[in-house]
């Protein structure tokens, strides 16, 4: 065995010291030879087409997840903060100022807000309507126009497969940090086609994504946490048959 001179042994310390001391949130300052990746869960060394496929997988076979920002649809944005699982989910949207609670459980869904939100300037009638729906699980028949609208916040596998698609070409953007949670960033055409930050810590869950277009940005939390889903006691309940009142 060689033994190392003692002022070189001095200078390899120094230097590892430097480097410990300038490690930042986006990586590490030129200059040093540490690895961003080096105790990471390694998806931060494959090129980004596979980050993006690894991360669609670990999300896809997740039990749960909670979805929360904006999302810019048709030209509105929906504000919205839901906890999903494959049998159903619970939240708030808000849209123009008007914010609704729901909760789908299987099939059933289940809509709950104020009197602001069902009343409509149509006359007496539409006025008892909302004073009767105010704070009340309202059913909405599967029928109705309003299903497939509102359940589409409420389906974990729907909203994920739609959320989670870069545009264009898929680069990669560097290390960053979520929360606390060290990770790397994944773009789709410089960042014109969507940013996607995924962990580096676990498993590889998507943690932040910003959508193409400005179409909004969400963070991604609580993957694999269990919440309780239960239907509203009947005391709580409105049915109002095939069709909702207008809103």
């Amino acid at each position: 065995m060689t033994a190392t001179p003692q002022g070189r042994t001095r200078r390899i310390v120094l230097v590892s010291g430097v480097c410990a001391l300038v490690v930042t949130g986006a990586g590490l300052l030129a200059g040093c030879s540490e690895d961003p990746d080096a105790g990471t869960n390694g998806v931060g060394r494959l090129p980004a087409d596979q980050i993006q496929s690894r991360t669609r997988k670990a999300a896809e076979s997740a039990d749960a997840v909670r979805l929360s920002g904006t999302v810019v649809t048709s030209g509105r944005t929906y504000r919205i903060d839901m906890r999903l699982k494959s049998d159903g989910a619970t939240g708030a949207v808000t849209s123009k100022g008007a914010s609704f609670k729901l909760l789908r459980v299987g099939e059933h869904l289940y809509l709950k807000a104020d009197a602001d939100f069902w009343s409509h300037q149509d006359g007496d009638g539409e006025v008892a309507a909302a004073d009767k729906l105010e704070g009340k699980y309202v059913k909405v028949p599967e029928g109705d126009p309003s299903y497939k609208k509102f359940s589409g916040f409420t389906d974990k596998d729907v909203l994920l497969d739609g959320l989670l698609t870069l545009h264009g070409t898929l680069a990669k953007d560097g290390h960053h940090e979520q929360a606390g949670v060290r990770t790397i960033r994944i773009t789709g055409d410089d960042g014109s086609g969507g940013t996607l930050d995924v962990s580096l810590q676990g498993t590889a869950y998507p943690l932040r994504l910003v959508r193409a277009g400005g179409a909004g940005t969400l963070t991604f939390s609580a993957w694999g946490t269990d919440f309780d889903l239960t239907e509203p006691d009947k005391g709580e309940t409105v049915d109002y048959g095939r069709q909702l009142p207008s809103s």
